[in-house]
C-alpha cells in the first residue's frame, strides 16, 4: 500500500480568509519544497517529476487560495520565483501508526489528580500524549509558540556578555522547573537540558520533542546575534538519551 502524506495545515497571513487544509499528494510535494525555500518554476517541476501544466494546476489553485505566492525573477522577469504567503501550522496524519501505548496516556491521566504531582506539567504531558496519540502534529504550533515567549523574555534574561546571557538562561529554566541546563560555547553553542519539562514524561518515539524549548532559544538566540540562528535538537528523552541536547548557530544573512 501506498504511504500516503499527511493532510497538512495553513493560517493565510490574510485573516479573513482564515485555513487552508491541503490534501493534494502534489500540492503537499510544493509546499514542502517551499517550506524550505523559494523556487522558480522549472524548479518545481524539476523537483516533483511532474508535467509543466499539472504543476502550473496546482500552483494556480495554491495562488487563488493565498497558500502561496510569487515575485519576478530580478534578473531574469520572464520567469517567477514561488514563496510561501501562509504559516504553516500542523499535520494530520491517520494512516500513521500509533506511537503512543494506551498505558502511557492512562499513567498520566491518573497522575494529573495524584497530590504529588505537578498538576501543570502532567497537564501538558497529558495534552501532548493524546494529540500525538490521535496523529496530531502540534510541532510548529509548539515552536511558533516558544518563538514568543522567548521574544518576551529576552530583555529580562539579557547581557552582552554571552556567558552571562547565557547563566540567566539556566537560572530562568531551573527558576521555573524547566530543567537543568549545562552549556558549551564555541562556534556552535552546544546546550544540554537534564529532567526536561517538555518531554521527560513523554514516551520513546525516536523523534526529538521539544520544539517550545527550540522555539524559545531560536528567538533568544537570534535577538541577541542579532540575526538568524538555527536550532537543532541532536538528543532527546523521547529519542532513549538521558537528556536534550541542542546545537545553536548563527546563520548568514541571505542576499537573494
Amino acid at each position: 500500500m501506498k504511504e500516503q502524506k499527511p493532510i497538512q495545515i495553513f493560517s493565510n497571513l490574510n485573516d479573513d480568509v482564515g485555513v487552508n487544509v491541503i490534501k493534494s499528494p502534489v500540492k503537499l510535494t510544493i509546499l514542502e519544497m517551499l517550506r524550505d525555500s523559494d523556487m522558480e518554476f522549472e524548479e518545481i517541476v524539476n523537483n516533483t517529476g511532474k508535467s509543466k501544466s499539472t504543476v502550473s494546476v496546482h500552483l494556480k489553485s495554491l495562488r487563488e487560495s493565498g497558500v502561496i505566492s510569487y515575485r519576478v525573477h530580478p534578473v531574469d522577469n520572464r520567469k517567477k520565483i514561488f514563496y510561501l504567503n501562509s504559516k504553516y501550522i500542523g499535520s494530520v496524519n491517520y494512516t500513521e501508526p500509533k506511537e503512543i501505548k494506551e498505558t502511557q496516556t492512562d499513567y498520566l491521566v491518573e497522575n494529573l489528580i495524584n497530590e504529588d504531582a505537578e498538576f501543570s506539567t502532567l497537564l501538558f504531558h497529558t495534552l501532548k500524549s493524546m494529540l500525538i496519540q490521535e496523529g496530531i502534529n502540534i510541532d510548529p504550533i509548539m515552536q511558533s509558540t516558544g518563538n514568543r515567549i522567548g521574544n518576551s523574555l529576552f530583555d529580562k534574561l539579557y547581557d552582552e556578555d554571552l556567558e552571562v546571557f547565557m547563566n540567566n538562561i539556566a537560572e530562568f529554566w531551573d527558576a521555573k522547573g524547566l530543567g537543568r541546563i549545562s552549556f558549551k560555547i564555541g562556534q556552535i553553542i552546544k546546550i544540554t537540558t537534564y529532567d526536561c519539562f517538555e518531554c521527560q514524561l513523554l514516551p520513546r518515539t525516536g523523534k526529538p520533542a521539544c520544539f517550545l524549548d527550540t522555539g524559545i532559544l531560536e528567538a533568544l538566540f537570534s535577538q541577541y546575534f542579532k540575526m538568524p540562528v538555527s536550532v537543532i535538537e541532536i538528543q532527546c528523552y523521547t529519542m532513549g538519551d538521558g537528556k536534550c541536547v541542542f546545537e545553536v548557530e548563527p546563520l548568514p544573512i541571505k542576499n537573494y
